[in-house]
């Protein structure tokens, strides 16, 4: 008959305790797991991204590491570029290095949004614009005497991001938008602007 023994067990380094499969009065060996430790420093985003935008992926664009509702939970680099392609999914692995302030754990699944390329433009809300006749449009407000008018502006939209038009032409920085109750203002309509 087997005498039981105990033995204290210690980490060989620091770091978070995973899953526990062993109970009390579960029978050990000395090769059976009693938990795992996971070191959060140092963890890497894998990135998939479609074969058709191999050739623009390099090491050094930026990524952003985002919640579902799109918030930035963190923002990195690729620092690694796969030379091959997998053929299960037709992609290509790129890292990032994840930083170690984002609470982010081992085995985690994130989005990650890769930053093909960025240039200075607005963006405005798309509810702020109105299509008539498959011209799209937005008011702004005006200085006119001691208040505001609402002037009608033809605007020249980009692609939809988000919630959110690139204003390529129609708007400049510093004009005052009119975000809300636009199916209500017409040119020229006085408006009283929020804080």
């Amino acid at each position: 008959m087997e005498r039981s023994r105990f033995f204290t067990i210690s980490a060989p380094t620091a770091g978070v305790v995973g899953d526990v499969p062993v109970r009390v009065g579960d029978r050990v060996k000395t090769d059976t797991v009693l938990t795992t430790i996971d070191q959060n420093a140092g963890l890497e985003v894998y990135i998939q991204v479609p074969i058709e935008k191999g050739p623009e992926i390099k090491v050094g664009l930026p990524v952003h590491l985002v919640d579902p509702q799109g918030k930035i939970l963190a923002e990195t680099a690729v620092d690694f570029v796969s030379a091959q392609v997998d053929d299960a999914t037709q992609s290509i692995l790129a890292k990032a290095a994840v930083p170690s302030n984002g609470g982010f754990r081992t085995e985690q699944f994130v989005r990650a949004q890769v930053i093909w390329r960025s240039e200075p433009g607005i963006t405005i809300p798309a509810v702020a614009v109105t299509r008539i006749n498959g011209q799209y449009f937005g008011f702004v407000a005006e200085p006119q005497g001691n208040g505001f008018v609402a002037r009608q502006r033809s605007l020249k939209l980009g692609p939809l991001l988000g919630n959110d038009y690139v204003v390529e032409s129609g708007l400049k920085a510093g004009d005052r938008l009119i975000v809300s109750g636009v199916q209500k203002v017409g040119d020229g309509a006085p408006v009283q602007p929020q804080s």
